[in-house]
């Protein structure tokens, strides 16, 4: 029963694109929200732009604006919905923002409009570091020595009567947006710049780097009833930021009198600050005097939050949601024992270990070392029995070539004491690396400040290692040596690896013997469930997860064949995120409808897909071929689904294949005749289809010979690969030599493919879903930006507003033919290249692709659902709706965050550098730039742009846009080429000079620092990876600046002909429903 009979209707914001700092843990909590007013019977409003999340499908909320969270879109929706409450905790800093702001300004109070949960006072008692120091002072609650400031010259006097070091952080910012540590005056002044361009107040405070940093997840009813649901402590000290530390969960370093008192702190200060539903308290804490300091208490859901709600199994965002209408903690029903309520204390009988996924290779430039500034893109939680099996199961989830802290390849350290001290995001294999040269414990823990208990435990699985390297077959291993290295979370690789040293040429066959002779041996992993209360009550709830540390299954299997197994998308990354997710939840919807039991493996902590109410069993564990063949050996289910996890499970096809696993749709010998390049290209050639013109090569001679024949530029990569990782557009002969010697490492089976570069070419989607080579449905889309920027970079529209029909026509027939030869059965994407109305095949994924949400939410017809239908052999109708019916546009935007990313140059190339996207739909082609430019952060100019457009060609690209600035009025500056082309088309723009002619002014970086340009355009000339150039300050200055940026000529006229055709008032408010 709804505690507040007031509230009917309520407003939820979103987080919108997925950016390092806010990620897909924001997906994850609103959909609980949803669900948790759903059935209160309350009708819910959100808005959310992102188009690629679970929550911004059918059935979760009642009504969906795809806008920006910002103040203004924001205040339309609430005239026109007119809510009685506002949820502002589940949308991450971005809604929480939204909602101070909306809260200052009196609209809130206007449509009397009632903030569910924590009120906004607390919560800006939390956000404003004053307003927090002042309240936790109330209660005699220490808080590091710090002073907030607003300009340069304040924080300089800080800092000096504090002493150096200090660390400058920037008030409501997320994931440590524009903090870091300063030794001296000018670091200072450098970061404090940045800082203040993203945030109106900066702290500067003591730095206690090397404490211990632990967290305390808090949970508080309005009745004043408090629980803590899960501790945790960062394996990294303090210095380095919760979003880039390895985090263990419960701590395993804190005696019981510091566990108790740290506890009672944290319970005693939310209930000072008066905070409804959930929040987070991290310390900082010296074990030695136990002294502590609160570093910062969180009063919204966090990726923390998320963490300690997977690790325990406790809905955290579920319960914060119902606590918001007014319940007590002991009206709540416990959700995973049935029985008891939610006002209990979960325990944990295993240990979790997070760990974060970086994927800085993908930036040139960028720094690598890890800090108080958030980079991570993704993580992944490990669960175990022991810390050492939990570590290694994680390293191995990360998915970086890792095969867990012992037994990888061997990574060049010139300088190991320097990487301890300044770690980078190969700090734990560092670790491994001092082990093995003789780096005592002591040791190292001078030079990094971990705690010697999680030293010694890596120590003991290097001792495992190096004893397991005494035996030279796997015959001769003692059985009590191989059950320990199982128990220490060594794969079967790992062990293969120890013993045959060089010697291991296959290693798959290595695997399968290792394999075969633990399960002649018994040693095979159990399953336990996740049950909150360490055994204690009974529990009803099938989250699971593998161990070699125990003796029985606490599942009993029916083996009979009723279910299906989904195979999720594992760690988010750089190509890989919440769309999969998307899919990976609509699967296994579908599974359930068609009264089959549904069976999830993944094991991201931020996902939908990992609740355990999303499907019948949750494994949550690894995605490597030996644990999936685990859980297969013991769950037998009718079949397994590879395609709609990306990437990750599509990569198992074969080898799952020829174990004997039933996998359904398309088959694993069509997955490789597509994914190996040979047998695709010779496969289009047989068809007669036009592809670019490519070689297979294997000597630089052959390479040149190839150019020569082509041209340059040329696209040069290697087999097998996601999202575009080591493809590089080679422009001259340096750097194609240069990148050779890079690409030659990357797989040694695998030759290198060289393929001509066609510039000036549109790029064409064609997703869609086909059944026994016959397509059902489709969606053809077309990139606004021309082929060269990598699809996931690309702004995609849909459905295509300037194609050719006979392009359309042409797109379908091949395409036709396609699925017919690979005989497809399920979700398919083809990449097409236009130019004249020529079309030729890029490449073939048979597996769903990163624009199926956005495709299936435009056009209303669910792709997944179909294709899951596809794949479990039931009939399905053709739509009967196509894409040419639709009276409306859908466009998708990247979101970039190359603010955090320092010095890398935000330019798009080939290789994939967003870290999620929006969608929006608008009744043309301008409404919807507009709506989705301004979700993912661009801002539309005040009254100045700066123009320095590249090429003669790129220019005349911008001649119209050019002359609509001019005409609506605003003051363009210009670089010297561009400035003497406006010139001579009578367009009237200022002159700047670049850093590299200092004598000259204006200077274009001081008109950034002085903030007197509110939009770049830069377009670099070519692709060559110049080093520090002129065009690399700007872009970098107007990033660290927050000035909105924009380095692609086609999407940058369609921005400037959206805001100077419309004005933000003439953007129509409407929900998905109503289009």
């Amino acid at each position: 029963m709804n505690q507040n009979d007031k509230i009917k209707k309520v407003l939820l914001l979103g987080s919108g694109a997925l950016k390092i700092g806010e990620a897909g843990e924001f997906d994850y909590s609103g959909s609980q929200a949803l669900k948790a007013m759903k059935e209160e019977g309350i009708s819910t409003v959100l808005i959310n732009p992102n188009i690629a999340t679970v929550q911004t499908s059918d059935g979760f909320a009642d009504k969906i604006y795809f806008l920006p969270v910002t103040p203004y879109f924001v205040e339309k929706v609430i005239e026109k919905e007119r809510p009685d409450g506002i949820l502002l905790a589940f949308g991450g800093q971005t809604a929480l923002n939204c909602g101070v702001e909306l809260y200052k300004s009196g609209v809130l109070a206007k449509y009397n409009l009632q903030v569910l949960g924590t009120p906004v006072q607390a919560i800006m008692d939390t956000e404003d570091r004053e307003l927090f120091v002042k309240k936790l002072d109330e209660i005699e609650v220490k808080t590091i020595k710090s002073e907030a400031v607003d300009n340069i010259d304040d924080a300089l006097r800080v800092a000096n009567s504090l002493g150096y070091p200090v660390i400058v952080r920037a008030a409501y910012a997320l994931g440590g947006l524009g903090s870091g540590f300063c030794d001296d005056d000018a670091q200072l002044t450098s970061l404090c710049e940045k800082a203040l361009a993203f945030s109106p107040q900066v702290l500067v405070e003591k730095s206690l780097k090397g404490w211990k940093e632990v967290e305390y997840e808090v949970v508080r009813d309005r009745f004043d009833n408090c629980i803590t649901v899960c501790n945790m402590e960062n394996f990294d000290p303090l210095g380095i930021h919760t979003g880039e530390s390895i985090v263990v969960a419960p701590s395993q370093t804190l005696s019981n009198a510091d566990y108790h008192y740290l506890r009672s702190l944290a319970i005693k200060i939310i209930r000072h600050i008066g905070i409804v539903g959930e929040c987070n308290v991290q310390y900082a804490y010296d074990p030695q005097s136990m002294d502590y300091r609160v570093i910062e208490v969180n009063a919204r859901l966090s990726r923390s939050s998320a963490l300690a709600s997977k690790a325990t199994g406790y809905p955290l965002a579920f319960v914060a949601a119902k606590l918001g209408l007014g319940y007590g903690l002991f009206d709540l029903k416990n959700s995973v024992t049935k029985e008891t309520s939610a006002f209990f204390e979960p325990a944990l009988d295993y240990v979790v270990v997070k760990i974060p996924r970086w994927d800085l290779g993908k930036f040139h430039g960028v720094d690598r070392t890890i800090g108080s500034s958030m980079k991570s893109v993704g993580e992944v939680m490990a669960i175990g029995r022991t810390f050492e099996e939990a570590i290694q199961k994680g390293l191995r989830m990360i998915g970086q070539g890792m095969h867990g802290f012992v037994e990888n390849k061997d990574i060049n350290i010139p300088d190991v004491d320097k990487a301890l001290v300044a770690p980078t995001d190969k700090r734990i294999f560092v670790i491994a690396k001092a082990m093995t040269q003789g780096y005592s414990v002591d040791r190292i823990h001078e030079l990094t400040k971990i705690d010697r208990w999680f030293l010694y435990k890596l120590r003991n699985i290097l001792d495992t290692a190096d004893e397991l390297a005494g035996y030279d077959s796997f015959e001769s291993i003692p059985t009590p040596l191989l059950r320990q290295a199982k128990q220490q979370g060594f794969s079967d690789f790992q062990v293969a690896r120890s013993v045959l040293k060089e010697r291991m040429t296959n290693a798959e066959e290595a695997n399968l013997h290792v394999r075969a002779l633990r399960k002649k041996l018994g040693i095979v992993p159990v399953v336990k469930q996740i049950d909150t209360l360490a055994a204690e009550y009974p529990a009803k709830t099938n989250y699971l997860y593998l161990t070699y540390n125990g003796s029985e299954n606490d599942v009993t299997y029916l083996h009979d064949h009723r279910s299906i197994v989904v195979l999720g998308s594992g760690a988010y990354r750089i190509g890989s995120s919440v769309e999969f997710d998307w899919c990976s939840v609509n699967a296994l919807m579908t599974v359930k409808q068609q009264g089959w039991r549904s069976v999830m493996i993944n094991y991201n902590p931020e996902t939908v897909s990992t609740d355990y109410d999303m499907c019948d069993r949750l494994y949550f564990d690894e995605l490597t071929f030996e644990r999936v063949m685990d859980i297969l050996d013991l769950e037998q289910p009718h079949g397994t689904i590879l395609s709609v996890g990306g990437q990750i499970p599509n990569n198992l096809a074969t080898r799952l294949d020829q174990q004997g696993v039933n996998i359904l749709g398309t088959t694993a010998k069509s997955i490789d005749n597509a994914e190996d390049r040979h047998k695709f290209s010779a496969m289009l050639d047989e068809l007669g289809i036009d592809q670019p013109r490519w070689r297979e090569l294997t000597s630089l001679d052959d390479i040149n010979e190839f150019v020569a024949e082509v041209g340059f530029p040329v696209l040069v990569r290697p087999s097998y690969v996601l999202s575009g990782a080591a493809m590089n557009v080679c422009s001259n002969n340096d750097e194609l030599v240069r990148f050779l010697r890079l690409a030659a490492n990357v797989s040694k089976q695998h030759p290198v493919v060289v393929t001509e570069f066609i510039q000036n070419a549109k790029e064409i989607e064609m997703d869609a879903v086909a059944q026994n080579g016959e397509i059902v449905a489709y969606a053809i889309s077309e990139h606004i930006e021309f082929a060269g920027v990598h699809s996931g970079d690309a702004t995609i529209q849909f459905p295509p507003q300037k194609l050719y029909v006979e392009t359309m026509r042409r797109i379908k027939k091949v395409s036709a033919r396609i699925a017919k030869a690979l005989n497809i059965s399920g979700p398919f994407n083809i990449q097409y290249l236009a130019k004249d109305n020529d079309i030729k095949v890029i490449e073939c994924n048979l597996r769903a692709s990163r624009s199926f949400p956005f495709v299936s939410k435009v056009l209303k017809i669910n792709f997944i659902d179909l294709a899951t239908r596809v794949m479990m052999g039931l009939p399905v109708e053709k739509p009967n709706k196509s894409a040419f019916d639709l009276d409306y546009v859908g466009i998708k935007a990247s979101q970039f965050s190359f603010s955090r990313l320092q010095g890398a140059d935000p330019v798009l190339g080939v290789d994939m550098a967003s870290t999620g996207e929006v969608g929006c739909i608008g009744i043309d082609t301008s409404e919807a730039i507009l709506k989705s430019m301004l979700a993912v952060g661009q801002r539309i100019p005040a009254k100045s742009v700066l123009l320095s457009t590249g090429t003669p060609k790129q220019k005349a690209d911008m001649l119209d846009a050019a002359h609509r600035l001019h005409n609506n009025g605003y003051t363009i500056y210009a670089t010297g080429g561009t400035f003497q082309f406006l010139n001579d088309n009578g367009i009237p723009a200022i002159r700047v000079y670049w850093p590299s002619q200092p004598d000259m002014q204006p200077q274009a970086l001081e008109l950034l620092h002085n903030h007197s340009i509110d939009m770049v355009v830069n377009i670099p000339k070519n692709l060559t990876t110049a080093e520090l150039t002129n065009g690399y300050k700007i872009r970098r200055a107007a990033i660290d600046l927050n000035i909105p940026l924009l380095t692609n000529a086609r999407l940058a006229s369609a921005f400037i002909r959206a805001f100077t055709s419309m004005t933000l008032d003439e953007i129509e408010i409407r929900s998905w429903d109503e289009y």
